[in-house]
């Protein structure tokens, strides 16, 4: 088969993440990438192989050759990229949260549709073990009707540049529109409204925080003007409840994993500091009238599966979910509507928290503003 011709749009932090990804699937060809800063797109392109270098991302989407684009833009800048990619005819990977808003969200995913291309959002939870063991629990019906979820996620110290990791963009609204719920809790929050079976939320309430000290100077030079933690709480159509709590930093030494709970099981996913896990799986049931807490190899899960199943290498990472999805292997995971939902608990939690009261889905959708801005 011929590979696969994709453009990536953005070479900062995350798109050379991405081009790291992508280094290690086959069929797949980067043959362009796209920055404002021509040195640095033209330093990776040399770093990488790649043969072209644009500036200005509309003079990119004008080649035939190129099937799809990757956006790795900062937040507010993913919908006017990603639009005027799939009406150029592209299918388009942009990278997590789907947009600045929810409203910007909606444009991308009704841009898609209308012009019947594939929207991926990259939810890296999703491929996880605990996800797929957690999945297939679900599935085979081992914890009966779902009614309550957390999700949750935590860092002690770790705020974007101000504790010394990151740019400024990532502190601003201007450019990122939230802190830790829209770069950290797009992961869990989607991660759970995954295995609920994307259920539709109703009604939203939470609070954001700025609290805990931080280095005067490099708080002057960030802009810092998010959230560093936020909390949360969801109700659903047909009675099912999440709460949230996700932190850049907090004064604690950690907090549980997210976790289900049905009407014959529950599931305890690992907990997180940052990427590592910090505790196990956990799959909690009653057999014959006795309680059992079970645990589950997943390293053996895995390899068993990558054994049994031809496209299983498609549900590894989100990068491998959209290179298989792209030549025609599997479908692709509702990823965009995932991120869309996501999108909507988050910004309800900031409308929450500035009416100071639990607000509708209607009412978020309604305040959601059009930010959508070119990345000039």
């Amino acid at each position: 088969m011929e590979p696969v011709r994709i453009g990536i749009i953005g070479v900062g932090q995350i798109g050379k993440h991405h081009l790291e990804q992508y280094a290690s699937i086959g069929g797949i060809e980067i043959a362009a990438v796209c920055d404002v800063n021509e040195p640095e797109a033209r330093r990776v392109a040399e770093r990488y192989g790649i043969g072209s270098v644009y500036t200005d991302y509309r003079e990119m989407l004008r080649r035939d050759d190129l099937v799809a684009v990757d956006v790795c833009l900062h937040n507010n800048f993913h919908a006017p990229a990603t639009i005027a990619a799939l009406e150029a005819g592209k299918h388009v990977y942009c990278e997590k949260p789907i947009a600045g808003t929810y409203r910007d969200g909606q444009a991308m995913v009704k841009a898609a549709n209308d012009c019947g291309k594939m929207l991926h959002i990259q939810l890296g939870t999703l491929y996880r073990g605990e996800t797929k063991a957690a999945k297939t629990l679900i599935d085979e019906g081992k914890l009966g009707r779902l009614y309550h979820a957390r999700s949750t996620g935590f860092r002690r110290r770790g705020r974007p540049f101000v504790d010394g990791y990151g740019t400024p963009f990532f502190t601003r609204k201007d450019a990122a529109s939230g802190g830790a719920l829209l770069d950290m809790g797009v992961y869990h929050i989607a991660q759970m409204l995954y295995l609920l079976g994307m259920p539709e939320a109703t009604r939203i309430s939470g609070r954001v925080y700025q609290e805990m000290d931080m280095d005067a100077k490099r708080r002057a030079e960030s802009g810092f003007d998010v959230e560093e933690s936020a909390m949360g709480f969801v109700r659903f159509a047909g009675g099912a409840t999440l709460d949230i709590i996700e932190a850049w930093s907090l004064h604690l030494d950690g907090l549980e994993g997210g976790s289900l709970v049905g009407s014959r099981g529950g599931i305890r996913l690992p907990a997180y500091s940052d990427v590592r896990a910090t505790t196990g799986f956990g799959y909690y049931t009653t057999v014959g009238d006795m309680d059992v807490d079970g645990t589950i190899d997943l390293n053996a899960m895995s390899e068993r599966r990558r054994r049994l199943y031809p496209d299983e290498d498609a549900y590894e990472s989100s990068a491998k979910h959209w290179a298989a999805a792209l030549q025609g292997r599997v479908g692709l995971l509702p990823t965009a509507e995932l991120a869309l939902q996501t999108m909507l608990i988050s910004e309800g939690i900031y409308l929450s928290a500035q009416l100071d009261r639990e607000v509708t889905a209607e009412e978020v959708a309604a305040h959601s503003p059009a930010v959508i801005r070119e990345a000039n």
